[in-house]
């Protein structure tokens, strides 16, 4: 197939979750599958069910009504407190919601009544990285208005860490956690089945030493798709780090210099680039861009060092003349993944194959 496509071993995908599930529930956490990177891929869906997460985890609710469409009844979680104008879908979709706000719980549960269904809730905490969350001073309120909404169910209480300011998930904020989750059910008189300690940046936490407390689920995605850890994007040992690759093609080699000529101002992203003079190199330009991925996310081959990205171009140095038609072969991390996911140009290729 030409032009930029993605190629996704489901087999290494597979062996990824296993050996995750297997490790967090020796510390009984079991573990929900993120599949939003790949935009509710129903393939994917089924092998993260297939090697064992307890359900499927994604931020929008068009990808979570994809897999349903394509006949994927596994619990499922919407992992964005909802719209309040997509109420009515999350309701129908069968899928457990985050919550922070109270006037969208009122919402659901209206939604939830006309749909003669019950809908469960799991409400996020706010615990220091200032992403989503209710105050923690908050969360008794809010918990006693979701228990007086008679379609609503209070099946968790959750936080989500490190995805804006990058706060540690640590033995202390997890501990506020499971003491915040004890709280609520003395107060309040309800027992909180899941108690939801974050995503991949918290498998350092809860492999290591520290007691886990009331924590007992997990939402797993890049650790699973690319086999690392987000905080300090280290490899997790014995997960496969290449199970997803961003093919691109050649449409231009040429031998030319490294230094423009003419005055130089902002360029087409309002970047002023600085460039140092090496004299004249084999330049490379492959069909895609920042329109189709994160090129700045983007990790080449041995011999090929990207230079620069335009919308539609990424400019590469590679040590020989290249052929149009030729290809490279570049490993993408979590943001080049999902913007290459999303772009209409770029092909989705997912296939098992052996691993060896």
């Amino acid at each position: 197939m030409s032009g930029p496509r993605l190629t996704v071993n489901l087999d290494k995908i597979g062996d990824n979750t296993r050996q995750l599930v297997e490790s967090a529930a020796s510390r009984n956490i079991s573990i929900v599958g993120v599949t939003k990177a790949m935009l509710g891929a129903p393939d994917l869906a089924r092998t993260l069910w297939a090697n064992g997460v307890g359900g499927l985890g994604d931020s929008r609710i068009e990808n979570i009504e994809r897999m349903r469409g394509a006949g994927i009844d596994h619990p499922m979680m919407l992992l964005r407190t909802p719209m309040p104008s997509q109420v009515e879908r999350v309701v129908r979709s069968g899928a457990m919601s985050v919550n922070t706000e109270v006037g969208v719980l009122t919402l659901l549960a209206d939604a939830a009544r006309s749909a003669g269904l019950t809908h469960d809730v799991m409400l996020m905490v706010e615990l220091g990285d200032l992403r989503e969350g209710i105050m923690p001073q908050e969360l008794a309120h809010t918990a006693r208005h979701v228990l007086s909404l008679p379609n609503l169910r209070l099946r968790g209480i959750g936080t989500n860490l490190a995805c804006r300011n990058g706060v540690e998930p640590s033995a202390k904020n997890m501990g506020d956690l499971s003491e915040l989750v004890e709280s609520t059910e003395s107060t309040c008189g309800v027992e909180i089945e899941l108690v939801s300690g974050g995503n991949s940046a918290n498998l350092d936490w809860a492999f290591g030493p520290t007691a886990t407390g009331r924590i007992n689920h997990l939402r797993l995605g890049e650790s699973i798709l690319l086999g690392r850890e987000p905080l300090h994007r280290r490899a997790i040992d014995g997960l496969h780090t290449d199970a997803i690759d961003l093919v691109a093609e050649v449409i231009e080699s040429k031998r030319k210099p490294t230094k423009p000529s003419g005055q130089s101002f902002q360029n087409s992203f309002g970047e002023t680039p600085e460039v140092v003079d090496r004299g004249e190199i084999w330049q490379t330009i492959l069909a895609v861009g920042r329109q189709d991925t994160d090129t700045a996310d983007l990790q080449g081959p041995a011999g090929a060092r990207i230079l620069a990205a335009s919308s539609d171009h990424l400019i590469v140095e590679t040590e020989n003349q290249m052929q149009p038609s030729q290809v490279l072969t570049f490993r993408p991390g979590y943001s080049a993944l999902l913007r290459s996911m999303t772009s209409p140009f770029v092909a989705k290729e997912l296939h098992s194959f052996p691993t060896n």
